[in-house]
């Protein structure tokens, strides 16, 4: 059957994927499955709840949780009756929220938990707008979500049909969503995208990621992200079974629990997993750490089959035997497919996940875009690494005159909510969406991401440095849990470097180096030193106007919590501009005195 809006997704779970593990989740400490049925009958109530409740085609609710079945629920839910959903991330401070809730109009918020619903009871009983607040975990004296499906349950005879007319007025091009972009360089703005922004969108990735019923997929991003709702869409759309990641700190662990053939991701998490990969290699000794690192070698080195040589291929068999199945096993054993995307992924990544036979399709887009662009496929002639992959069917992309990409299509949002001016300014004279992003399209094809717009900066002497490109060159050090490159209007550029401590820890151990906190450990000269010698290695690869010239390390953890990462683990750099403004003070008065 034809899927033109997000709820015809239980139409077509209805005719073809009838299971018992639609999805599953950890409750109370237990993996629980909800069927197919529950989640067609569910959403049903959920909606027909929702109009004994009063509400209406337009209205809006927010959802602030983690990744659970419930979500997928009152999700479909809303869409039913063609009400507005808003969701929002867990991670985010209380003005965040108060701004966002206020300017959302949202007459509902569904919480996930205690935690969450006693930090955000007192921004909530600000707001006028909003009527009612029900959370998914049960909570003494609060409103529970099952009494909306209970209430749904009871009002069944007299909903029913009328969730059937609606259903049927609500048209393509109706708006579904209301999602606000993370802020990484200003306040979030609301991002209205339609029903046919989400669903075509949704229907290209499912064409590309060709899951099937039997498979498992492993949530990872919040379902709050434009992105990982799409993974979430396109893996209901292929009827593969749904497990949700705990958290962040349990990926590993639900991965070899339930070794599934496909997970969603950002480049940050790819990040973590090869440095704790490489963190354990540099434990071994003798040969074994040997055999390691030339397998890691031979790695880096990988070319897609039809690019390699016969030796070049001996090697990569022999490599997978010794080493790449072990780190195949550590994630499952079954990992296929890994969708990642939301930030600039590092090259050597890419490479060393595909020799390791775990094929990473990189892809790009923004909310604004629904959020596919462009996507790299499994195969050539579709696909070529260090790229973000080709242009989806019905949409075009263009690059302006200043290299900032454009785009047109299916995918491109209705608008800013409540923000006609700051819509019109996101398009050119010709209708083309502005990205903000900086690139250039391969034998036509490809296309290749360079950096933000708004984020180059220009040197005192005139030159611009791209910082994103040059930040992910120095990622690639074992050292460097984050970094910040910084100059603007100055001499020369520098760094603020946040360090990889459960790294350096071990190394310090091993060196016979001692401290007392993360103050010390960052100001002690033999870590400074170590520091001075990656710079100076990655500096090689630099035109010498992009080089890092000075750089302080910093005792932070950076994280969305503390505030320099966005919920997407983007690098917050007004943020963190204003944070360590004294330190980039000293960096450059020194220099100038």
């Amino acid at each position: 059957m034809e899927v033109t809006r997000t709820f015809d997704l239980l139409d077509r779970y209805q005719k073809h994927f009838m299971k018992e593990n639609a999805f599953v989740a950890k409750e109370s400490g237990e993996w629980v499955n909800y069927s197919t049925q529950q989640y067609i009958d569910y959403s049903y109530y959920f909606s027909y709840g929702l109009l004994a409740l009063g509400f209406k085609k337009g209205d809006k609710i927010a959802t602030i949780s983690n990744n659970r079945p419930e979500w997928n629920i009152v999700d479909m839910g809303m869409a039913l009756i063609g009400v507005v959903h808003a969701p929002m991330f867990t991670s985010l401070n209380n003005q965040e929220y108060e701004n966002i809730l206020k300017h959302s109009d949202v007459k509902m918020v569904l919480i996930s938990d205690e935690k969450l619903f006693k930090t955000l009871s007192p921004v909530i009983n600000k707001i006028k707008t909003i009527e009612s607040t029900y959370t998914f975990n049960k909570i003494e004296n609060t409103w529970n979500w099952k009494e909306v499906i209970e209430l749904g349950k009871k009002s069944e005879i007299y909903n029913k049909a009328i969730v059937e007319n609606i259903k049927n007025e609500i048209k393509p091009g109706d708006f579904a969503t209301l999602i606000y972009t993370s802020g990484t360089t200003g306040e979030s703005k609301g991002v209205m995208l339609s029903h046919e922004n989400l669903v075509r969108n949704f229907l290209a990735a499912s064409e590309v990621f060709n899951m099937k019923p039997e498979q498992k997929y492993l949530s990872i991003l919040p379902l709050c992200h434009v992105g990982g709702r799409m993974g979430n869409y396109q893996t209901q759309y292929s009827g593969c079974s749904i497990y949700y990641a705990e958290n962040m700190g349990t990926i590993a662990a639900n991965m070899k629990e339930h070794q599934p053939h496909g997970f969603d991701t950002v480049p940050r998490i790819l990040e973590k997993v090869f440095d704790t990969i490489i963190a354990k290699g540099k434990k071994l000794k003798g040969a074994k750490k040997a055999i390691f690192f030339w397998a890691v070698k031979v790695g880096l080195k990988y070319k897609l089959p039809g690019d390699s040589s016969w030796i070049y291929k001996f090697k990569l068999k022999i490599a997978d035997k010794l080493i790449f199945t072990k780190w195949r096993d550590a994630l499952g054993g079954k990992v296929e497919l890994v969708g990642c995307g939301g930030a600039a992924l590092q090259p050597r990544l890419e490479r060393i996940f595909w020799a390791a036979g775990i094929k990473i399709l990189n892809m790009y887009g923004l909310t604004e875009t629904s959020p596919v662009i462009t996507i790299n496929r499994k195969t050539k002639p579709d696909l070529k690494l260090g790229s973000v992959g080709s242009i989806i069917d019905g949409v075009e992309v263009k690059i302006a005159d200043d290299g900032e990409i454009l785009c047109k299509g299916h995918n491109v949002m209705l608008g800013y909510y409540k923000d006609t001016e700051l819509t019109k300014k996101a398009f050119d004279d010709d209708g083309w969406f502005k990205t903000g992003d900086i690139g250039h399209l391969e034998n036509e094809k490809f296309l290749i991401i360079t950096d933000r717009k708004k984020e180059i900066f220009k040197l005192s002497s005139g030159k611009f440095v791209a910082p994103q490109v040059i930040e992910n060159k120095f990622k690639e050090s074992i050292f460097i849990e984050q970094i910040c490159v910084i100059g603007e209007h100055e001499k020369f550029a520098s760094a603020i470097i946040a360090p990889n401590f459960s790294y350096i820890n071990d190394w310090a151990k091993d060196k016979g180096i001692s401290f007392n906190d993360r103050n010390e450990l960052a100001s002690d000269q033999r870590i400074n030193a170590i520091f001075t010698e990656e710079v100076s290695k990655f500096n090689k690869t630099l035109a010498d106007y992009e080089k890092i010239t000075r750089f302080r390390l910093v005792q932070d953890e950076w994280s969305p919590v503390t505030g320099e990462l966005s919920p997407t683990l983007k690098l917050k750099r007004k943020f963190i501009m204003e944070k360590y403004n004294n330190i980039i003070d000293q960096i450059y008065v020194k220099q100038t005195v």
